[in-house]
């Protein structure tokens, strides 16, 4: 189990993010997991931080926001299609929408890319609701094809 600010998954870097990089390809190469689910929850302080940050570079904190922004692809999503939505309905939406992006990002684990394309991992979505009791799963829709050495 990882635990982070805002259940994110960093895309793969060697020189960064090694913490999360390191348990993630202990678990596929050593441990076998069979299933990764990243899970956000409601009422996300991670996620209210994501979307109240500005977009002009600024930075407040020396590593909250450049972690948050893992997820940048989420907040512009939401930004998007939000409008007319409040600040909290905002929110709640770029609570799914990170873990989407996260899952997008295991993707780019090697490791991971190859588990998935042989059928031995499963990556799946989910978002834990304690203030109504509800838990969504769900799988990423996507297509993937094998590594090929060129």
């Amino acid at each position: 189990m990882v635990r982070n600010i805002a259940n994110m998954v960093p895309p793969y870097d060697q020189t960064k993010y090694s913490g999360a990089g390191s348990a993630i390809e202990y678990a596929v190469l050593h441990l076998k997991v069979e299933n990764i689910v990243v899970i956000g929850h409601s009422c996300c302080g991670g996620i209210k931080g994501l979307m109240s940050f500005p977009d002009d570079g600024s930075s407040s904190t020396d590593f909250i926001e450049n972690w948050v922004k893992i997820c940048s692809a989420a907040k512009t999503k939401v930004a998007a299609k939000g409008e007319g939505l409040s600040f909290e309905e905002q929110c709640h939406s770029c609570e799914k929408e990170a873990v989407n992006v996260s899952l997008g990002n295991l993707l780019t684990y090697p490791f991971v890319r190859e588990a998935v394309v042989n059928g031995a991992v499963s990556l799946k979505g989910a978002h834990y609701d304690f203030v109504k009791g509800t838990f969504e799963l769900w799988d990423l829709d996507f297509a993937i094809s094998p590594s090929i050495a060129i």
